[in-house]
């Protein structure tokens, strides 16, 4: 189906031949039409399947350009997605006139933003933090509302937003059109969809190719703390132009960043601490070409549209399939090729068995370069280089100047050359090889044997060895009866507070809250940060524990 078939505007026509549109993605073939219409939608739908148009063409059909108060609102997780689907929005009113966008996020400044909604932004794309804001202040406020879109809804309730959400939503009072789109549909949103939504028309589309053709998956094994290693091998073999490298922490991030800064690379990070301009400088330079490579979080990265990524490494398998797709659909872009590259731990390998089963296509097994192999095609490399320079003798007389008066101090011309090729190629005196022998497909049989009694003895040993020395004990308000389990409560004090699993102890469990030993460093950083956070969809309360003590007996 054309655009040109729409019955919208001809401006917007105008605008979408602009972008080097012509014919509607299936989303759009299916959801506009009915939006126009008037209808609540609920549309399932993969990212990059077209859905911002899908909502955004329907959305400036039904502003009135003389009102200037805010008529449509779209809600998105994160910054960098607000940023992207304001853009396409400017894009689509290109050649509209009076019909202004703004974007509101935290990070930015308020000020700035409260001066676009005083100007009368019709259009108001923001996340749900920043929105309250400022409907606290007075600044933004709901009376000509029109459309409300949620946007990327499963990743707004997974990272807490949903009692925000359903604030920003009960202000309206009145009727208004909404739009939900979402990659899954977990209970969560349906349970949204049935409060806020009137016979809303479903929308689902079927997953096509989650992975590019284009793209080539491979993956490592590879034990956890060979891992950099592993990392600095694949890059120096394959030399990519441009990479990203995703991490499941904002703590893993910075170490890696500075890891990989020290070992000479061009480098630097993303992650949802940073101040939105750092942020936004970052991007600016890998999207230049600048910054060979880009260190990040799977939230941070929601909103970079960078053409031309090499390759996507996956320091980290991530914990979500969906995210693994997200990940590496950064690269191979276009009909392009690409390059996807996962080091896999032992425990990881169920992870990569679900995301196998999800995309049904199959990630090959490859070898980490030895030491040895890494020389040869360094030595290649160089040899390469230096047929070329070699042809451009223009300037090569000021140097041969160099060596005649090193040698003339007794040094033989070919020792001077070594010593040059010491620090312009430094080689590995290593030729070790890295690949651990365990793979995605061994049977459980063969995993049980005679000596399972001593690995889970030296597991404990292990684990002991890595619990906390001088603990706090945390008072957290979620447990059992919420849903939880131990490993949502690790998952959320680690993700939220950065800190590794070794710096957290026992976690005791109980009906309605849970108890859990971290170390005394950080202790005052997990209550901060984990307070008012949601668990299974619980507000958490944080609190130190303090152990009761037994009353002794009075003598008689």
């Amino acid at each position: 189906m054309d655009f040109n078939s729409l019955s919208i505007q001809d401006d917007l026509i105008e605008a979408i031949s602009e972008m080097g549109l012509s014919k509607m993605t299936e989303i759009q073939e299916r959801a506009v039409p009915v939006l126009l219409e008037g209808a609540d939608v609920i549309g399932k739908s993969q990212t990059g399947t077209g859905k911002t148009l899908a909502f955004a063409i329907p959305a400036v059909s039904k502003i009135e350009a003389s009102v200037k108060k805010p008529q449509v609102l779209v809600l998105l997780p994160t910054r960098e997605l607000a940023l992207q689907v304001a853009g396409e929005f400017e894009k689509l009113l290109k050649f509209t006139r009076n019909i202004h966008v703004s974007a509101v996020f935290g990070g930015a400044s308020m000020e700035k933003q409260f001066r676009e909604l005083k100007r009368g932004a019709q259009v108001v794309v923001g996340t749900p933090g920043r929105v309250m804001d400022h409907m606290r202040r007075g600044t933004l406020g709901f009376d000509a509302l029109r459309m409300v879109v949620l946007d990327e809804a499963d990743e707004m309730l997974d990272m807490g937003f949903r009692e925000d959400i359903e604030l920003i939503l009960d202000q309206v009072d009145h009727p208004v059109q909404t739009a939900l789109f979402s990659a899954t549909m977990p209970a969560p949103i349906l349970k949204i969809a049935k409060i806020y939504q009137h016979d809303p028309v479903k929308i689902e589309i079927a997953p096509k190719d989650m992975v590019a053709p284009g793209i080539k998956q491979k993956y490592f094994n590879i034990d956890d703390h060979r891992k950099f290693e592993a990392l600095t091998r694949l890059l120096d073999v394959y030399k990519p132009k441009r990479a990203l490298i995703f991490c499941n922490t904002r703590h893993f991030v910075d170490e890696l960043t500075q890891n990989l800064q020290e070992s000479g690379y061009s480098v630097d990070k993303i992650h949802g601490d940073m101040r939105q301009e750092a942020r936004l400088a970052v991007l600016a330079r890998f999207s230049s070409g600048k910054l060979a490579i880009l260190v990040a979080t799977d939230v941070a990265a929601r909103g970079i549209d960078v053409d031309n990524v090499d390759i996507v490494f996956n320091y980290d398998v991530p914990e979500n399939e969906e995210y693994y797709v997200h990940r590496i659909g950064r690269t191979g872009r276009a009909g392009k090729s690409g390059l996807s590259l996962t080091l896999a731990r032992r425990r990881d390998q169920f992870k990569l068995r679900k995301i196998t089963d999800y995309t049904k296509k199959k990630i090959e097994r490859d070898l980490i370069p030895t030491g040895e192999v890494l020389n040869d095609i360094k030595v290649s490399h160089f040899k390469e280089k230096f047929a070329e320079h070699a042809e451009d003798d223009d300037n090569i007389v000021r140097y041969l100047n160099i060596i005649d008066d090193v040698t003339e101090k007794g040094y033989e011309a070919r020792f001077v050359a070594a010593v040059l090729l010491r620090s312009l190629l430094p080689l590995r005196g290593d030729v070790d090889d890295l690949n651990v022998d365990f793979d995605l497909k061994r049977d459980k049989k063969s995993r049980k044997s005679k000596g399972d009694d001593k690995r889970r003895a030296h597991r404990r040993e292990r684990d002991h060895a890595f619990m906390p020395k001088d603990t706090k004990r945390i008072y957290l308000s979620v447990g059992r009866r919420d849903g939880a389990k131990k490993r949502d409560i690790l998952g959320a004090v680690c993700g939220e507070a950065d800190i590794s699993s070794h710096l957290v102890g026992n976690i005791d469990m109980y009906d309605k809250c849970t108890f859990i030993d971290v170390d005394e460093s950080v202790a005052k950083t997990v209550l901060k940060k984990l307070s008012g956070k949601q668990i299974k969809g619980r507000t958490v309360e944080t609190d130190i524990a303090v152990k009761k003590t037994k009353k002794k007996k009075k003598k008689k």
